[in-house]
């Protein structure tokens, strides 16, 4: 997939250009349906798939004093768009001055001046333009003046409710707590677990022979399942060269040490000892949540939780192993 970082950068091909708009936080099933019928069209035509997208996400401009965390920053929606196996992406730097544009000059500037689009797919829901004045049926009166059509697609509905970031992102973080399947609930609508990637936590002694099972993540801004322990797998590494370890994460303040000590703290299950630096790529992915987060009244009732934590998290991965 090309990536182009910059309008500047993209130079528009004389096939046809069929395009869709979006910020893609997660990639979820609704991203990754439309963006499918985007590469069949541009395949039919002979033309080029692109996906737009911004950088930061709109959110952190238009309300800067409103937390935001992302379900997968810049780097990992770049990933997940090239395993759709679109052409090229072009992320748009949201700047005060981009948020300004009104709809028709985002239609005459980028998509025709700039991009020559085709044709535009988008979601229902699409806004667009200073204030998000325009919805689709603003899109589809430019696209007849200007040049270029739009197809419009309804909501992918997954367990009786549309799939959408917003939705997504509250269950992992833990607004529907009720929900005791709420992380599993939260793969279904993206339709892979939740992952996140870090590295390791610094000034732990790590450049050595790392020979501890247990590894702490570098502090982390974006989204982060509930306060809690999980059981999880961790790829050390990176590419051809990562290696894949079971684990029991915690994600929280480990409450029974007493002051705030904020972590995101894996065991490894199956660990051997493995060369690890600062700079070590890790990727962390959620796969069932086993409990709340709690104080216990000893280190060792805490101890004796955790024996019962990894033999809970060992017949998982065994019976998993079983039924693969």
């Amino acid at each position: 997939m090309r990536i182009y970082r910059q309008l500047a950068d993209f130079t528009a091909p004389t096939a046809p250009v069929v395009a869709t708009i979006g910020n893609f936080d997660g990639m979820h099933l609704g991203h990754q349906g439309v963006i499918g019928e985007v590469i069949e069209r541009a395949r039919f035509l002979g033309g080029q798939a692109l996906a737009i997208t911004f950088d930061p996400h709109p959110a952190r401009v238009l309300r800067p004093h409103q937390p935001h965390t992302l379900i997968t920053p810049l780097p990992g929606k770049l990933e997940l768009l090239a395993a759709t196996g679109i052409d090229a992406t072009l992320v748009l730097p949201f700047t005060e001055a981009f948020c300004h544009l009104t709809a028709r000059e985002f239609a005459t500037s980028i998509l025709v001046n700039a991009i020559h689009v085709t044709e535009v797919h988008e979601g229902e829901n699409f806004r667009f333009g200073y204030h998000a004045e325009a919805g689709i049926d603003g899109l589809e009166a430019l696209g007849r003046e200007l040049g270029f059509s739009v197809t419009v697609y309804a909501p992918r509905i997954v367990r009786g409710a549309p799939v959408s970031s917003s939705r997504i992102r509250k269950l992992i973080s833990g607004g529907a707590f009720s929900d005791k399947n709420a992380l599993s609930h939260a793969r279904a609508l993206l339709g892979r677990p939740f992952a996140i990637d870090s590295t390791p936590a610094p000034g732990r002694g790590y450049g050595a022979r790392y020979a501890v099972p247990t590894i702490n993540l570098a502090p982390y801004t974006e989204l982060l399942p509930a306060n809690g322990v999980y059981i999880t797998t961790l790829a050390v590494g990176s590419g051809d060269n990562a290696e894949l370890f079971d684990a029991i994460t915690n994600v929280g303040n480990r409450p029974t040490f007493g002051a705030d000590s904020f972590a995101v703290e894996s065991h490894l299950l199956n660990f051997h000892p493995l060369d690890l630096t600062e700079q070590t790529p890790l990727r962390l992915t959620f796969l069932l949540r086993l409990r709340a987060e709690q104080r216990f009244p000893s280190p060792d009732a805490l101890r004796t939780q955790i024996l019962h934590d990894v033999a809970r998290a060992r017949r998982y991965f065994s019976l998993c192993r079983k039924l693969s």
